[in-house]
């Protein structure tokens, strides 16, 4: 499984559940990359979308103990071991984790790749990502040439997890 997230220098991904930054030529990429395969994201992501409603071509997943507000075609799982047991359906390698923070970290031990928009910027954060530059289970085996978005500068990282 993969998955997909920006973060700042710092590996900061949000402000007040609020992502960044947003590239468009980002979003662009995340449409290109998760279409016909299946999203993994917790509540509060899928409620942050236009209208609450769920990524078009793409199968929802939404990981959440609470009630979730206009599921729309969702699939709602209660706990990671429902979650797990839902995903075996589909191929790993087609399945996109895409937050928050908590099903970021709950999902990262079951996941083998993880696709970093590293933004060249430090953000006022406060929710953050799993440092993968100090983590011994994860190695960069990915790094595209700068990008630029007006002053914004950012690369495309991939790490893979370690045998």
């Amino acid at each position: 499984m993969n998955i997909l997230v920006t973060a700042d220098i710092n590996w900061g991904i949000a402000k007040d559940r609020q992502p960044l930054v947003s590239i468009p030529a980002d979003l662009k990429y995340f449409r290109e990359v998760t279409a016909g395969g299946a999203v993994v994201m917790g509540r509060r992501t899928m409620e942050r979308f236009p209208g609450g409603r769920v990524l078009p071509g793409r199968t929802n997943i939404v990981l959440s103990d609470k009630p979730v507000s206009r599921p729309g075609q969702a699939i709602i799982c209660t706990d990671l071991k429902q979650l797990l047991e839902e995903l075996k359906q589909y191929d790993p390698d087609s399945v996109y984790v895409i937050g928050g923070e908590q099903v970021y970290r709950q999902m990262l031990p079951y996941c083998n790749t993880v696709h970093v928009t590293r933004v060249n910027h430090a953000y006022d954060a406060d929710t953050w990502f799993p440092n993968l530059d100090e983590d011994p289970d994860w190695e960069l085996t990915g790094d595209s040439e700068e990008q630029t978005y007006f002053n914004l500068e950012y690369r495309y990282l991939r790490y893979q997890k370690r045998a």
